[in-house]
């Protein structure tokens, strides 16, 4: 399939309704139901080209390389998901797609950079950015991505140190935990722990936060 190809049927994709979506993840985590679990892989496939408007370019073959990439990462958010969590599928599976794009571009020595405003050879007039952009998720999803990611931010600005500045380089910057640790000047093992002490940490600072958003 051709990128272009890909991303017209991406936007034939209706968002679910709260009911339907619930009864899909039941479906597939509480009785092993396949078509459930390829609905919901076709459904959330939006949040691969999410993604991928992270990596500007014209190269169609990368860019394809990179959908099959985050697609792998979107399945395995699928399986490993806990849909009674109460924390939101798209923001629990961006990291994981995202983090297969990565791994792809660093394991193929990918390092050029691509520009949005390289026009599609698919269709005249038209850029890459203004394909990406049609497929932008609803503005709702964003606001409550944008205020859990502030949420996060905010509990871990009181963090320890040490602890911030592990987490926020392995998670927000997105650096090798080896390149972290020596950073740090610390052992990755050391650099573990700190990570673990403030997970523990933030997650009792926003444990009211969490309780909240399962009664909405």
């Amino acid at each position: 399939m051709r990128l272009q190809e890909y991303l017209a049927e991406v936007t034939k994709i209706v968002l679910l309704e709260p009911d339907e979506e619930r009864a899909l993840w039941d479906g597939f985590k509480q009785r092993n139901e396949t078509d459930c679990r390829r609905r919901l892989i076709e459904q959330y496939q939006p949040l691969v080209v999410k993604a991928l408007s992270r990596w500007r370019g014209s190269n169609e073959a990368l860019l394809m390389d990179l959908v099959q990439e985050g697609t792998i990462g979107l399945i395995e958010a699928v399986e490993n998901f806990d849909p009674d969590r109460g924390v939101a599928f798209s923001l629990y599976a961006i990291h994981r797609i995202r983090g297969r794009m990565l791994n792809y571009l660093e394991r193929e020595n990918k390092t050029r950079q691509l520009s949005l405003d390289t026009p599609c050879n698919e269709v005249e007039g038209r850029t890459v950015a203004d394909t990406l952009a049609d497929l932008a998720l609803p503005v709702a999803e964003i606001a409550e991505q944008n205020f859990l990611v502030a949420q996060m931010r905010s509990a871990m600005d009181r963090l320890p140190l040490k602890e911030r500045l592990a987490l926020s380089g392995v998670l927000l910057e997105e650096r090798e935990p080896g390149q972290v640790a020596s950073s740090l000047q610390i052992t990755p093992s050391h650099l573990s722990r700190l990570q673990k002490q403030g997970i523990r940490r933030i997650r009792g600072m926003l444990s009211r936060l969490m309780g909240e958003l399962k009664r909405i």
